[in-house]
């Protein structure tokens, strides 16, 4: 019996042992790869730069959600889960940030115009239980709410995301809605733009347009991104459907560098970049997942600046990763 003991003793023992190593093993590779290696890069012309994990008093970034890159002032504008709006200055120094006292309560995205005014697409709350476009004048005052009408179901509409062309009219993409709304400056349909797939029209989450008024349609569930010129013309769709290299997953935004030619997709659940050249052809891609330099969890937004500066919201990592590019 003394022997059983003995021989159970042992086997005990040896299982513990073997579970910590494990364990300690998966920590390891969890936490101390992706903090000592840098992401894998397949091309020399995307370099990392730096990361923004700050506002202007030194807090902490709270799960950041959005970014916009000011082509004017070349200001970044940043969104986080804390329902404010931080404000940088083109060496990402953190200048200025609006929150409940400035009117911005639920924040989903924004967009500027020429001149200054900038549009902020926001969902119900306790204070204004309607979904609305705030609209601030280049002080960054509140001037006037614009509620979107004219169509079935505009009042529980959640605008999601927007842009706004020369006319002033209003690009607005919602978080599952089939096509973007075209409303004008007083929220008022002017028209709907679907694309379709396979007889179906196709569930847009996200709206960009470029400095030639070119529009671009991210579909998460689709995969693709769908391009039309100013007045509507289908251009192209790029992207396809999948888990591996060169594919998109769940893209969730895409930015466009006009100076070298290429277009950058952010893809939430591979955790990756996507490069396409201006044909739409997949040329790389950069990221993963992890928490060092380079790489990202759950990255849902990403912006181009003047100087072909990829900027991503790198949510679960809680910060803003920026990468030169050439």
């Amino acid at each position: 019996m003394g022997k059983y003991q003995e021989e159970n003793r042992a086997n005990r023992l040896n299982f513990s042992l073997s579970a910590l190593t494990f364990a300690l093993s998966v920590l390891w590779f969890l936490y101390g790869i992706p903090q000592k290696i840098d992401a894998q890069q397949l091309s020399r012309v995307i370099t990392y730069q730096e990361s923004i994990s700050t506002d202007e008093e030194g807090g902490k970034l709270y799960f950041p959600s959005f970014v916009f890159a000011d082509p004017s002032s070349d200001e970044v504008y940043l969104i986080d889960g804390r329902s404010r709006i931080i404000i940088f200055t083109a060496d990402f120094f953190p200048l200025y940030t609006l929150d409940k006292k400035n009117g911005i309560e639920s924040p989903q995205g924004l967009t500027m115009d020429a001149s200054g005014n900038l549009y902020v697409a926001q969902s119900a709350r306790d204070v204004n239980s309607r979904h609305r476009i705030s609209v601030f004048n280049a002080c960054l005052k509140w001037e006037r709410d614009i509620y979107l009408k004219g169509f079935k179901g505009s009042e529980s509409f959640v605008p999601y995301r927007i842009a706004v062309d020369k006319k002033g009219n209003f690009y607005v993409a919602a978080s599952y809605y089939a096509g973007v709304l075209y409303v004008d400056g007083k929220g008022r349909l002017i028209d709907i733009l679907s694309p379709e797939e396979e007889d179906r029209k196709a569930i847009i989450t996200n709206v960009i347009l470029d400095k030639e008024g070119r529009i671009y349609l991210v579909s998460e569930e689709e995969g693709r991104i769908y391009v039309y010129d100013k007045d509507w013309n289908f251009i192209m769709k790029f992207g396809e459907k999948g888990g591996s290299t060169g594919k998109l997953s769940r893209p969730r935004g895409v930015g466009v560098d006009n100076q070298n030619g290429r277009m950058y997709v952010v893809d939430y659940m591979r955790h990756t970049v996507t490069v396409y050249n201006r044909k739409g052809t997949f040329i790389f891609e950069f990221g993963g997942m992890g928490w060092g330099k380079g790489w990202f969890q759950y990255p849902v937004d990403l912006a181009v600046d003047n100087e072909g500066r990829i900027i991503i919201a790198d949510t679960f990592n809680q910060r803003v990763q920026v990468f030169s590019s050439r």
